[in-house]
């Protein structure tokens, strides 16, 4: 079974490890609230707040090419999103290509704005890689509670992301047994398998769940998930919180 766990490096003793989950949370939500909110016009604060996460990155001690890698998992999706700004935005155009009968003009306000959207997204991935790798999912969902998420969303990420890699490792034994059966012929025809291979991850996936379902009432599971170890709010935490808040709007208190 392969594994890739969010929180693989929460283990590590740094400053930003030892701070409360709930600060680390909210500092992370304020960050990237304030990233979303800058205009896109102001460069130089989007270099601050880049220096600021860099920082926090580098005082975490997370190996840089793991943070690198992980970050740049959202380019694909936001790309997906983004790309046709450019040919859809309208002022000043900076190119103009012919694709067959059709004449696309790409502009400088599209380009603007698809950078907008690339940096913002990367500077709040790189908040949330910073906050999951530092801390480890109980302690974060235990965070989550506090704050005040229902029950039941929390109920939800902790079992999708404890057996998610079990679905992985079911459809990774599925596909060894299609492809030892030699997976050919017509494209109806591999359609056809799929749907089975679908339908029996579902089958199975229901059948699991109701497995584990009965094996958690039978150890007396009433909805509640308890963990031994208990958050604790300390001095370093309400100095952090406060250095923290400072830097997000340090740069519009100079700019005024």
């Amino acid at each position: 079974m392969k594994h890739s766990f969010i929180d693989e490096y929460s283990h590590l003793n740094s400053f930003i490890h030892r701070l409360d989950p709930r600060t680390k949370l909210v500092a992370s939500l304020a960050f990237i609230l304030a990233v979303v909110l800058t205009p896109a016009s102001d460069w130089r604060i989007f270099t601050i707040y880049f220096f600021i996460i860099a920082v926090m990155l580098l005082f975490s001690r997370l190996p840089p090419l793991y943070v690198l890698k992980r970050s740049l998992v959202i380019f694909p999706f936001v790309l997906l999103i983004a790309i046709f700004i450019p040919f859809f935005k309208e002022g000043q155009v900076a190119g103009s290509y012919n694709v067959w009968q059709w004449q696309i003009s790409i502009t400088y306000n599209g380009l603007f704005i698809l950078a907008n959207v690339v940096v913002k997204s990367w500077l709040s991935i790189l908040a949330l890689i910073l906050l999951s790798s530092t801390t480890r999912l109980d302690d974060l969902l235990k965070a989550l509670k506090h704050l005040g998420m229902p029950q039941v969303m929390i109920l939800i990420l902790s079992f999708m992301y404890r057996y998610i890699f079990v679905l992985v490792d079911e459809v990774m034994r599925i596909q060894q047994a299609r492809d030892s059966r030699n997976f050919g012929g017509s494209w109806l025809h591999h359609i056809k398998t799929i749907g089975h291979m679908v339908g029996t991850i579902f089958i199975r996936s229901y059948e699991r769940g109701e497995r584990i379902y009965a094996a958690m009432l039978a150890r007396g599971f009433n909805g509640q998930v308890r963990t031994l170890h208990e958050l604790k709010f300390k001095q370093t935490d309400a100095y952090f919180g406060a250095a923290f808040s400072l830097m997000l709007v340090l740069p519009y208190i100079i700019r005024l």
